[in-house]
């Protein structure tokens, strides 16, 4: 009897308790309790049922459970499971398939502690060398935040195969640690390893975060050579790397040589790409193109294209698209379709109109459309409205940095010091930590990063006269440093010196000593840019004739001849 349904499968539990006893038949109840424990149509609680009645069982059957327990909402569970596996060893002995699945549990819920003391017993147990174990100890690691013990145990291992090496440089990745997962990569070819296409995909993804558009070509290269064949994950993962890394004409090409565009995911890839490079307009014609195609829109991708209208600043047509989404495409609007209209209305200074509909929306506003609200109230000079709607997220006693900085910036606006003197102290006490401001650029295949003010770099004298020459050239085409960005009560002499050292100026010096004229510059920076700075490469690319490519925390900038992509709209 083939099992495609809960009914069936309580039918044939029915068939094997008439007959007797259900361990006589051991196939039949294996296939009953597989399909109930790890089967989508499957009832887990229908599994754990079964094995509770057992009075005798293996490892087998507890394996199962805290197998599906850990990709389950409830992975406590496989913990528990676990537990009562050991207190009746003369059922079932933990085996080395055990604790692959366990250290999966112990990854989804944190529990990077509990993880440390299983691994200890698989050291006693004698299963520490076993690569299927390791390799769910590194993941869990990983997910945990604790690459460096997971590197730790990578470096030990007598054996690698390309799991091992795959298993580590994606758990770098998960940890925020992209550069770090690139080394690896460059060290595991070294060593003579084939990669898989996960290898591929994980190693993209971190070129995507830092922009190492180099070793994103690298691996292109690597996978046509190879004769990978481009599967949705690889032409994914291309697409974005090249959008990340400022090409989208080259993440165009990637995606116009797919021969079978039958998955969304491949559309609202290039949707995404579009949109984050201000190409709104681009976007919403390849999402027509998309529905010709026969392929449906799901969520991420009306999340992309809602994303893409609104920068461009596509008011109308975003609008259109949000009443159309579960009419026509069945897609009901969640939060985050909502936040992006709402971000949309109200860069473009339709307040009113941002407010009202953060009021209609049937979800509870997060802090991330709370603080894009502020945010635009302040930008277009309403700060006495911002500063009634700052209230609410006091009242959520949020623990993320961006909503206090944004409260803090709020009062630095209008000259109450005292009232961010309180924020900081706040953010103190909760232990919460402002991620400081840097830029990334890549030369010749190596990434550079600066922080602001940073001086540690070896170049760092030669990075100052530069910009002190760039600066003493910019003012005599009309520049003045925006001294209203600087946050800070001191003098203004020292809030010029901290605005000509922000990360990103930084690291357009150092382009301008290492980078040829008439080659492209591409920087990437973890927080979004700041008036001053966007006016500095504006100038920048009319001055010195050179084109700009900046990725912000929310979008490209191409900088040439003196304007933006963006239309000062971001």
């Amino acid at each position: 009897m083939e099992i495609t349904t809960m009914a069936q499968a309580m039918q044939l539990h029915g068939q094997l308790l008439k007959s007797g006893d259900p361990k006589s038949q051991p196939r039949a109840l294996s296939k009953l309790f597989t399909f109930s424990a790890l089967s989508p149509s499957g009832d887990l609680a229908y599994a754990r049922h079964i094995l509770n009645s057992l009075r005798t069982s293996n490892s087998y059957y507890y394996n199962t459970m805290i197998r599906a327990y850990a990709q389950s909402s409830n992975p406590v569970e496989a913990v528990d499971i676990f537990l009562a596996m050991r207190e009746s060893l003369l059922l079932a002995a933990p085996d080395k398939f055990t604790y692959p699945f366990l250290f999966k549990a112990c990854a989804r819920l944190g529990l990077f502690r509990l993880g440390l003391q299983i691994y200890g017993l698989v050291h006693k147990l004698g299963f520490s060398s076993d690569l299927y174990v390791q390799h769910g100890f590194i993941r869990m690691c990983c997910m945990c935040g604790q690459s460096g013990v997971a590197y730790e145990v990578f470096e030990r291992m007598l054996e690698r195969d390309v799991v091992s090496w795959t298993s580590m440089i994606d758990g770098f990745v998960e940890d925020g640690r992209p550069l770090d997962a690139i080394r690896l990569f460059d060290r595991m070819l070294e060593a003579g390893v084939e990669p898989n296409d996960i290898t591929i995909v994980a190693v993209l993804g971190a070129c995507s975060e830092v922009g190492a558009l180099g070793m994103g070509k690298k691996v292109h290269e690597l996978v046509e050579r190879k004769g990978f064949g481009f599967g949705d994950n690889i032409s994914t993962a291309l697409i974005d790397m090249y959008a990340k890394c400022g090409c989208l004409e080259s993440a165009r090409r990637v995606f116009d040589g797919i021969v079978e565009k039958n998955n969304v995911i491949l559309w609202t890839a290039m949707i995404c790409s579009l949109g984050s490079h201000g190409k709104g307009r681009d976007a919403i014609d390849l999402f027509e193109q998309m529905l010709k195609f026969d392929v449906r829109p799901d969520e991420r991708t009306m999340t992309s294209l809602l994303s893409a209208c609104r920068n461009a600043g596509l008011v109308k047509e975003s609008l259109g698209y949000m009443k159309d989404m579960e009419k026509v495409y069945g897609i009901r609007p969640a939060l985050q379709h909502y936040g992006c209209l709402v971000d949309l209305l109200a860069r473009a200074g339709h307040l009113d109109d941002a407010e009202e509909l953060i009021r209609m929306t049937p979800f509870e506003p997060d802090d991330v459309i709370w603080r894009t609200f502020v945010w635009a109230c302040k930008v277009h000079g309403d700060v006495e409205r911002a500063e009634c709607f700052i209230d609410r997220l006091k009242l959520r006693k949020v623990s993320d940095c961006g909503s206090y900085v944004l409260l803090g910036n709020l009062y630095a606006s209008t000259g109450r010091w005292a009232d961010k003197a309180s924020v900081r102290h706040i953010m103190r006490e909760n232990g919460i930590v402002k991620p400081p401001a840097s830029s990334m650029i890549e030369i010749d295949g190596v990434v550079y990063e600066f922080a602001a003010g940073d001086s540690s770099h070896f170049e760092a004298k030669e990075i100052f006269g530069k910009l002190v020459e760039i600066a003493e050239k910019l003012k005599k085409e009309g520049y003045q440093p925006k001294l209203s960005e600087v946050l800070l009560e001191i003098e203004e002499e020292e809030k010029a010196f901290q605005l000509i050292h922000h990360s990103e100026k930084l690291a357009i010096a150092f382009a301008m000593i290492k980078i040829s004229p008439g080659t492209q510059i591409r920087i990437l920076k973890n927080l979004r840019s700041c008036e001053d700075c966007h006016s500095f490469m504006k100038l920048i690319s009319k001055v010195y004739q050179r084109d700009i490519i900046v990725r912000d925390r929310i979008r490209f900038h191409h900088f040439s001849e003196g304007k933006c992509s963006c239309g000062d709209h971001w």
